[in-house]
């Protein structure tokens, strides 16, 4: 091997050698944490499978209520500290670890810009970077970011959380989960504040822009209204990780494979990989819907 590299290009090899964790995994990302039965976070991540786990959900905060974590079995509420580890284990093999805020059930809302600002700094306090608690239900470990799956109609003041998480020192990985009818009904005006990193859209229980029957036109039209109007990071194709997982848009791996991506891929404006909902729907079956992609998203 040449010993005379110059800097630029060792800096290159490094900056490589760094993204390998997340390249491998296929630009994957996968929510974990609403089935005792998908494994744990550690076997998610030491998976090879994604490069980023999303846990599932903070699905009571805002409004003056107490936050609750609600991680079904795998821990029970104020008892997730022992989490810590498998968090450390999955950053230090490249796999991003973040937290969702809402999802389909729950008790959460913002009332006032007060409240964004107050969640913002609940979050980062007890999740992220911040020092101000001694709480941190999921340990001392700090994630990667905040992923909004809000899915109860009320848009009020999410772009100003999303603004108050990117002020923090240093800014928040920020990430989104909207339904495929455009706009969405509660993420529209955070999406429009241009500050989110990765916008991974639902294509499932939305018959209207999702795959069915083979045919990928709604899907593929709905996939260009949201990169042209939205600004973001990257695009991610939200999908069931098995029929099982959702009442409809279930893609077989080899119709993903061989005829949706390279539709949306040829789009432009963005793309950044697959989301797949869940970490439980994609161990159901064998060999994991994961497995049979990651290697052509």
């Amino acid at each position: 091997m040449a010993t005379n590299l110059k800097w630029p290009s060792v800096l290159a090899l490094l900056l490589v050698a760094g993204m390998v964790g997340i390249a491998s995994a296929g630009n994957i990302a996968v929510y974990w944490g609403q089935n005792v039965n998908e494994g744990t976070l550690a076997d998610a991540c030491s998976s090879g499978s994604y490069a980023y786990v999303i846990i599932s959900f903070l699905s009571t905060f805002g409004s003056g209520q107490a936050p609750v974590l609600n991680l079904a079995g795998h821990c029970n509420p104020g008892e997730c500290a022992g989490l810590a580890s498998d968090i450390q284990s999955c950053k230090s093999q490249g796999v991003r670890v973040l937290l969702s805020l809402g999802g389909a059930g729950g008790n959460y809302g913002l009332s006032s810009t007060d409240d964004a600002n107050s969640v913002a700094d609940y979050l980062w306090d007890n999740f992220l970077g911040g020092t101000g608690s001694t709480s941190r239900p999921l340990g001392a470990v700090a994630l990667d970011g905040i992923d909004l799956d809000i899915e109860n109609g009320n848009p009020a003041h999410y772009d100003e959380l999303a603004s108050a998480l990117k002020a923090k020192d240093g800014g928040v990985l920020l990430t989104a989960a909207p339904q495929c009818p455009y706009p969405d009904a509660s993420l529209g005006p955070a999406l429009q504040t241009g500050l989110f990193d990765a916008v991974w859209v639902q294509f499932y229980n939305n018959p209207g822009c999702a795959y069915a029957g083979g045919d990928d036109a709604n899907l593929v039209a709905a996939w260009r209204t949201w990169t042209g109007g939205v600004r973001a990071g990257s695009f991610y194709l939200g999908l069931p990780a098995s029929e099982e997982a959702a009442g409809s848009g279930y893609i077989p791996p080899g119709d993903l494979t061989g005829t949706v991506l390279p539709a949306v891929q040829g789009v432009g404006g963005g793309y950044g990989g697959i989301m797949l909902w869940s970490r439980y729907y994609d161990v159901l079956k064998n060999p994991n819907y994961s497995d049979q992609v990651k290697g052509s998203v």
